[in-house]
């Protein structure tokens, strides 16, 4: 018997990746090991968002070589496609795949463990291009090839992606076509594609059956879907259709960017009940002078519109942003323009993360940094700030009867729980996952989580 387990790094569409890979692995005869620590294969699903993730990957490598060295380990996603050749270097690394051929990991795998006689003819090929992203031929561990070839969207089958999980993720677009000046994600996801209309109903009702309450939306640039298909769809109308042709509960939306967040697509998540009021759109600076320089396609008075057009219209909804601190050439004035912006709009989380200099991208050759100690304590300063939105945020909602979805997690007299409105609860007793509650909820707060009592219980009181 044969065993494998996955460490997935990065976003929700990571994620979906890894339960694809999880598919065609077990599809292939392996079983799940309890660890790494007794796992055959261990395939490690990498993010290169930052300089940040790269090191965590490569850390992830030497602490499971070191625990067991047996173990064959397989690199891939988004570090495996950007950097091959640093991976295949370390030890431990049997094989690196890059994003353009992760739907080939079960049979690398296959490759791997086979009799050496039986494996003379699987000799794996780097197919590379003479761009800014290409590298010379590597060793024979290395699998990749161009990305902005790939005209699909692969997923997970519902009946995996369900299976012993609450609140599946169901990937329906992938790659970017913008090129913001700092990321590299274009580079190693490749161009904006969608799932067909009919084939994300298909899935939405397959993972419904399967016993999906809440299904979550994902793609690297959601707000795109469709626009690449013929006849040309969008998200608005997909969704639309998800709501009309299935029984899913409630739909969550991933990262939507703000040119995407209209007044009708506003209206359309307030329209139903079966819609997460969850918005999470990225910002990155509050400075109109630096949106410029990241080539971002909004200015600041555009995106606050949309928040307050969302606060208007959804009162209780969750509003959720990335910032970055620390671009290049970002003075003092850049930054007091952001943080003011910040403290003036009802945002309810933050995701604040240090520029990172990314290989091949605009923002690399920009010079003029921002010195290290400046980003830090920037970069903290901005997370007291998005803490302090966060407790009054949940503060404002202490009183309120809500549902709330349990979660996989608990403790000995408390199960965790999720609202529609993206609240973590804990809800008094122990309950199965996957289910729905009424709860009230309380101004008690640990570790940035509200406790909640059953709404039957929180009455007799």
């Amino acid at each position: 018997m044969v065993t494998f387990s996955i460490e997935n790094f990065g976003c929700r569409a990571t994620e979906a990746d890894a339960a694809a890979l999880r598919r065609g692995l077990l599809g292939n005869g392996l079983t799940p090991a309890a660890g790494h620590d007794s796992a055959d294969v261990v395939v490690l699903n990498t993010c290169t968002v930052t300089a940040a993730a790269d090191s965590q990957a490569r850390e992830a490598v030497r602490k499971i070589h070191r625990a067991n060295p047996g173990a064959r380990i397989v690199v891939t996603g988004c570090y495996a496609q950007r950097a091959p050749e640093e991976l295949a270097a370390m030890d431990g690394v049997a094989y690196v795949v890059g994003n353009s051929h992760q739907a080939e990991i079960p049979g690398v795998v296959r490759g791997l463990l086979a009799p050496r006689a039986e494996r003379r003819d699987f000799v794996p090929v780097a197919h590379l291009e003479d761009d800014a992203m290409s590298l010379a031929r590597g060793p024979a561990k290395i699998l990749t090839g161009d990305i902005f070839a790939q005209s699909t969207v692969q997923i997970a089958p519902a009946s995996f992606m369900a299976g012993g999980h609450t609140r599946p993720i169901l990937k329906i677009q992938d790659g970017c076509s913008n090129r913001c000046s700092y990321c590299v994600i274009p580079f190693v996801r490749g161009r904006s594609r969608s799932l067909p209309p009919d084939e994300v109903v298909r899935e939405v009702h397959a993972l419904t059956v399967a016993g999906a309450k809440e299904i979550v939306l994902s793609g690297i640039n959601l707000g795109s879907y469709g626009r690449d298909l013929t006849p040309r769809a969008g998200l608005a109308g997909v969704v639309r259709r998800i709501l009309d042709e299935t029984e899913i509960q409630q739909l969550r939306l991933s990262s939507i960017e703000p040119q995407d967040v209209t007044e009708d697509f506003v209206e359309l998540v307030a329209s139903s009940d079966r819609i997460a009021p969850h918005f999470h759109i990225p910002l990155q600076s509050g400075s109109d002078r630096i949106l410029r320089a990241m080539h971002r396609w909004y200015r600041s008075e555009h995106y606050a519109e949309r928040v307050k057009l969302i606060r208007r219209r959804l009162p209780d909804a969750a509003i959720g942003a990335d910032v970055i601190v620390g671009f290049p050439g970002e003075t003092d004035e850049d930054w007091g323009d952001t943080v003011g912006f910040i403290e003036s709009l009802p945002f309810t989380y933050l995701h604040v993360f240090s520029f990172s200099e990314r290989p091949g991208t605009a923002a690399a050759s920009l010079g003029d940094a921002v010195p290290l100690k400046t980003i830090r304590e920037g970069a903290r300063a901005l997370r007291a700030l998005a803490e302090e939105k966060s407790a009054a945020f949940r503060a404002a909602q202490a009183g309120r009867v809500v549902r709330a979805l349990t979660l996989a997690r608990g403790g000995d007299d408390w199960t965790g729980g999720l609202t529609a409105n993206y609240l973590k609860v804990r809800i008094a007793g122990r309950h199965p996952a996957n289910e729905w509650h009424e709860v009230c909820l309380d101004s008690d707060c640990v570790a940035e989580e509200l406790r909640a009592e059953p709404a039957e219980i929180s009455s007799r009181k």
